[in-house]
């Protein structure tokens, strides 16, 4: 008496490895002619195939994914915590990838959609490269973009104002009677670091100081990488009153550098960061912030992205989230209610 077939079976009629059966079955990523051939044979044989075979058959896997730089970046952990239940309501899981800001594995994940692996796509680039638009616009499932893209682009789209953000936190340093505003920066071929290098030069011009390159670093995002850029800069200007940090990470590192060195926070110098992340209302002094609606951000992308997989016609759609200043020790040396 037959056991029913197997895949070596299927593998056989297929003319595929059983490799490639069981990927199929599996549910992983599998070049589309090698998942009609592999469900073809089952189908023929009288496999009865699992859920995530029927899924791949109809074509749905109920899954999305969330592409992001850095899995351990608090940013996208609060969005993580906001679009897991927005999905979860709707019968989809959530599946995270880190690309490690690389560009190649971003492009990689856009045109992996191809293989249907999942129904949608949620994505955070820092870089925003021609490569990227061109993948975007072929994309073979629904995509939302967390980030700026140019005007124009085709593509639901989630945006933080983060230039208005900064501008917050400078015109706050500035009725705090400082003068001589640092700033540190992360990569200027990101979207975050080009957005919020132009917000700095225009919010100095507006409050009629003036742009001091001796004033400025550029590091990275992380909180190692800020601390030695926030040294290299106290270095260069120890006359400095305030810095303005391009992340709360950065700032962290600040507010090390700053004690390391005996510069009282904010008697001596005010320390000011942007994102807004869980630990900036849990060191000492409290960490006054820029929140850019991380989790706002978030539940949006979700919401987008589950309009445009029950409606996939619709014009791209773009949410601008407004920032908010969020006053703290740090820089009045007092918590504000």
């Amino acid at each position: 008496m037959s056991d029913g077939p197997t895949i070596t079976t299927i593998a056989e009629r297929a003319g595929v490895s059983i490799a490639s059966v069981s990927r199929v079955l599996n549910g992983l990523p599998t070049r589309e002619n090698t998942v009609r051939r592999v469900l073809s044979a089952a189908e023929e044989l009288g496999y009865v195939p699992n859920s995530v075979a029927r899924s791949l058959k109809s074509r749905r896997t109920n899954q999305v994914a969330f592409a992001m730089a850095d899995i351990g970046n608090p940013v996208y952990l609060a969005m993580v915590r906001e679009i897991q239940p927005v999905l979860k309501a709707a019968g989809y899981r959530l599946v995270l990838h880190s690309t490690d800001a690389d560009v190649a594995d971003e492009i990689d994940v856009l045109r992996g959609l191809g293989e249907r692996y999942v129904d949608g796509l949620i994505m955070i680039p820092l870089r925003v490269s021609e490569a990227h638009l061109k993948a975007v616009e072929a994309a073979r499932a629904p995509v939302v973009i967390i980030g700026s893209v140019p005007d124009g682009t085709r593509v639901d789209n989630i945006r933080a104002d983060s230039r208005t953000g900064v501008r917050l936190a400078l015109d706050h340093l500035h009725s705090l009677g400082r003068r001589r505003i640092g700033f540190v920066n992360g990569p200027l071929d990101t979207v975050p670091g080009s957005a919020r290098s132009i917000a700095y030069a225009e919010a100095l011009t507006a409050l009629g100081l003036p742009y001091d390159e001796n004033l400025v670093e550029i590091g990275d995002f992380y909180r190692a990488e800020g601390a030695a850029a926030v040294s290299r800069l106290l270095a260069r200007a120890p006359d400095l009153d305030a810095i303005m940090c391009a992340n709360d990470l950065i700032a962290l590192g600040a507010l090390e550098v700053l004690r390391r060195n005996g510069r009282r926070v904010p008697e001596d110098v005010a320390v000011a960061g942007m994102d807004d992340i869980d630990m900036a209302a849990a060191v000492w002094p409290a960490l006054t912030s820029v929140s850019l609606g991380s989790a706002e951000r978030g539940r949006a992308a979700a919401e987008l992205l589950l309009d445009r997989l029950g409606n996939g016609e619709r014009e791209p759609r773009v949410v601008t989230v407004p920032p908010r200043l969020v006053v703290r020790a740090s820089t009045t040396g007092e918590e504000t209610p």
